[in-house]
């Protein structure tokens, strides 16, 4: 699965989805109408490694990053509990490869945001990703409502 594909995917199906590009990765937030300056996140892809976050090593060879906020008791669900928020630059503490591609994991450094990930995520995993990309779609607009009010 590429991508380009996936971010499409949000902009096709997701009404009120905008792409922003910065901090050296690809958004879709929630914004209709571009009401805040930048909306409310769904759904990034992360290409490269920043100054906080190198705990996947996307600066290998074709390696890239989905990422996703889903509501607290579907992280529990999946991971059991909710980590601690790491120091600034560290990774979250859990027994997971960071590194694995094509596995749907905590996220690696916003896994205490109930944040979830997949590397380079085949058509298979993508379809079984979906359902967590919906709901955060979901969340995204009820917190773009409490920013609203």
């Amino acid at each position: 699965m590429r991508s380009d594909l996936i971010l499409k995917y949000c902009l096709d199906n997701f009404e009120g989805a905008v792409l922003t590009e910065s901090w050296g990765e690809k958004g879709i937030f929630y914004n209709p109408d571009r009401a805040l300056k930048r909306g409310v996140y769904i759904l990034t892809v992360k290409e490269k490694d920043g100054d906080n976050d190198k705990s996947s090593m996307l600066d290998r060879d074709q390696i890239y990053r989905v990422n996703l906020g889903v509501r607290r008791n579907t992280f529990v669900k999946l991971f059991k509990d909710i980590p601690k928020r790491p120091k600034k630059g560290g990774v979250v503490d859990m027994d997971y490869d960071f590194f694995s591609l094509d596995c749907i994991l905590p996220h690696p450094v916003y896994a205490w945001m109930s944040w979830i990930c997949v590397l380079n995520p085949s058509d298979q995993t993508f379809e079984r990703l979906k359902p967590y990309i919906d709901e955060a779609y979901e969340y995204a607009k009820e917190k773009f409502k409490k920013k609203k009010l």
